[in-house]
C-alpha cells in the first residue's frame, strides 16, 4: 500500500493512493498514519479490505498539498557514510560499525514544501536517501531476517545538510543536520510488502534540472536489515521511529572547487523507485 497524508500543513489527513492511482480518504477508517496504525496488523487489514474494495472516498488532489506520510515520529536515526561511492568521493574510509547521528522530528516537512536555507550557510547540500520507518518494537534482534519483519514500510527522505555547520564548527554533526525544514519525507509510505528488496532500489537527484546523484541501495556498506537490527543492539525502535539509511555520491561535497551548494531559488528534485518523488524550491531563511 501508498500511505499518505493530504491538507495544510498540521491539518493534514490519512489518505491512501489506489493501485490505479486515485487518491482515496482513508479519515473515515483511521484517525492517522503514526506508529499506533503501523503496529495495529487488524487495522492496516481494514484499509487494505476496503483498498480492494474500492469503497473509499475519492479525494479531489487538484492543488492538494501532500504533507509527510507519518506524524509523531519518535526519533529519527541517521546513518553517515552508507554507501561505498560516497566514501570514495568524499575520501573517507568507509566505516567498520555504522556512523550514526540523529534528526529531530519537527525537521521534518512534506516532500514539496519549501527549504531553508539557513542564515550565514555558505554549504547547503543535498542528500537522497531512503528513509526505513518502525512497524515493530526492537530490541536486541539476532539477524537480518529478524530485522526486516520489524519494517513497515519504507520512504523518500531528503537529508538536507549544511557542511560548514556539520564539518567545520566542532562537535557532532547533528548542528549541520538540525536546520528548520531539513528533512523533507515522502510523498508515500510505501508498506514493507511492496518492497521485496530494499538493497535494489535506484536512486536520483536533480539541481535546477541537472541531474546530480544517481545511485543504487546495491552500493550501501550496511545493509538495511543490518542498520535495523544493529541499533536495536543500542536504542530501542519503537513503531513510528524513522532511520535515514545514508546517501550515494553526487553530493555537492564530493565536487571539485567550487562546489555547487545550495542558494535560495535553487531546485531540487529527487526520487526512487517505486517510492515517488520530492521536489522543493529552497528559499533564504
Amino acid at each position: 500500500m501508498k500511505l499518505l497524508r493530504v491538507g495544510t500543513a498540521g491539518a493534514e489527513r490519512p489518505a491512501l493512493l489506489d493501485a490505479e492511482g486515485v487518491l482515496r480518504d482513508l479519515s473515515g477508517l483511521v484517525p492517522d498514519i503514526d506508529g499506533a496504525l503501523l503496529s495495529d496488523d487488524a487495522a492496516l487489514e481494514r484499509i487494505r479490505a476496503a483498498a480492494g474494495t474500492g469503497e473509499l472516498p475519492v479525494l479531489d488532489a487538484t492543488g492538494l498539498r501532500v504533507g509527510p506520510p507519518l506524524t509523531r515520529i519518535g526519533k529519527m536515526v541517521c546513518i553517515g557514510l552508507n554507501y561505498h561511492d560516497h566514501a570514495r568521493e568524499t575520501g573517507a574510509e568507509p566505516p567498520s560499525e555504522p556512523v550514526l547521528f540523529f534528526k529531530a522530528p519537527d525537521t521534518v516537512v512534506g516532500p514539496n514544501d519549501t527549504v531553508l536555507v539557513p542564515r550565514k550557510s555558505e554549504k547547503t547540500d543535498w542528500e537522497v536517501e531512503l528513509a526505513v520507518v518502525i512497524g515493530r518494537t526492537a530490541r536486541y534482534l539476532e539477524s537480518a531476517e529478524e530485522a526486516l519483519t520489524h519494517v513497515a514500510g519504507y520512504a523518500v527522505a531528503h537529508d538536507v545538510s549544511e557542511r560548514e555547520f556539520q564539518l567545520e564548527r566542532g562537535g557532532t554533526w547533528d548542528k549541520g543536520k538540525n536546520c528548520e525544514t531539513f528533512n523533507p519525507l515522502g510523498p508515500w509510505l510505501v508498506t514493507a510488502d511492496e518492497v521485496p528488496d530494499p538493497q535494489a532500489l535506484s536512486l536520483k537527484l536533480w539541481v535546477n534540472g541537472e541531474l546530480k546523484q544517481d545511485g543504487s541501495t546495491a552500493e550501501q556498506i550496511f545493509s538495511v536489515a543490518e542498520v535495523v537490527r544493529y541499533l536495536s543492539h543500542f536504542m530501542t525502535l519503537y513503531p513510528g521511529d524513522v532511520i535515514n539509511t545514508g546517501t550515494p555520491a553526487g553530493v555537492a561535497l564530493g565536487h571539485a572547487e567550487p562546489k555547487p551548494y545550495l542558494r535560495g531559488g535553487d531546485v531540487v528534485e529527487l526520487e526512487i523507485e517505486g517510492l515517488g518523488r520530492q521536489r522543493q524550491e529552497f528559499q533564504q531563511a
